[in-house]
């Protein structure tokens, strides 16, 4: 659970809350006044940033919401984060469940690809103008990713002219310490006009919970036959790009790897891209 969520659960205990006549702005001015009697909390801000109307439930939209709080700290921390809530107009909830599949429509509400986020640096294969987009974030230490993400790739990389993919380093520093590492040393690869680098480094063999950065690099540039340094991970550049990554996740609301979107939609299946003429 986000620190934001833990700061709210004790103000959202119920699962709706009887609301009437909602608009965009009303949905925030009311998640903004029940966020505010968290004692905790010296300011909240709350935004919609979109609206989708829900299939499935037609006087149902989700809505697509940007909170900004400040703690009551002496170091007034600062948190940023977005959600997504569901209202009718006389009702709002956190989440709703499909009971046939067992899945939460949260899933298919989720933010699109902005057109500003294909960019350069992150087209690891195919033509910018190609038939087809991927975006795929992933950790290299995921077990997941390493069952799917390398042979997705390769299968597409044949095909520059239907897919151009855009991949984003997306690591879980919680789960796989060591891949923070990683990525930061795939990205200093990248910048010095190394090839494959993505491709390669799922092959890296490392304990995921390692903390020793230069082990971490030595067994990197042993997969990737490089000479990465300490000093190449901690550039100027490589840390931009980094962050920029992880923007890109947080305005997306990616909260887990291998997550992918085709053509500025998440794909959960994430198997969509063999389907596609």
């Amino acid at each position: 659970m986000s620190l934001m969520l833990k700061l709210l659960s004790t103000i959202l205990l119920l699962s709706s809350f009887v609301y009437a006549n909602t608009t965009s702005e009303k949905v925030a001015d009311f998640l903004e006044d029940k966020f505010s009697e968290n004692p905790r909390l010296a300011s909240v801000d709350v935004k919609v940033e979109d609206v989708v109307p829900l299939k499935q439930l037609p006087k149902w939209n989700a809505y697509i919401v940007d909170v900004k709080a400040v703690l009551k700290t002496k170091a007034k921390q600062h948190i940023h984060e977005k959600m997504i809530w569901f209202s009718n107009g006389q009702l709002v909830t956190k989440d709703l469940t499909d009971m046939y599949t067992g899945t939460s429509l949260v899933e298919s509400v989720k933010p699109k690809v902005k057109a500003k986020y294909y960019t350069r640096e992150n087209l690891i294969y195919g033509n910018a103008d190609a038939r087809h987009k991927i975006v795929i974030f992933s950790d290299p230490l995921c077990p997941f990713c390493r069952g799917f993400v390398p042979g997705a790739i390769t299968s597409m990389k044949k095909e520059p002219h239907k897919f151009a993919v855009y991949y984003y380093h997306f690591p879980l520093a919680r789960i796989h310490p060591a891949s923070v590492t990683l990525v930061k040393a795939a990205i200093a690869a990248e910048h010095k006009g190394k090839k494959d680098v993505v491709l390669k480094l799922y092959n890296v063999k490392i304990n995921p919970r390692e903390k020793d950065a230069q082990k971490i690099l030595d067994a990197f540039n042993k997969a990737e036959g490089t000479q990465i340094t300490l000093k190449d991970i901690n550039a100027p550049e490589v840390l931009k790009q980094l962050n920029h990554d992880k923007m890109v996740a947080s305005d997306l609301m990616v909260g887990g790897t291998p997550t992918v979107y085709l053509d500025g939609s998440v794909d959960n299946t994430k198997k969509k891209y063999l389907k596609v003429k």
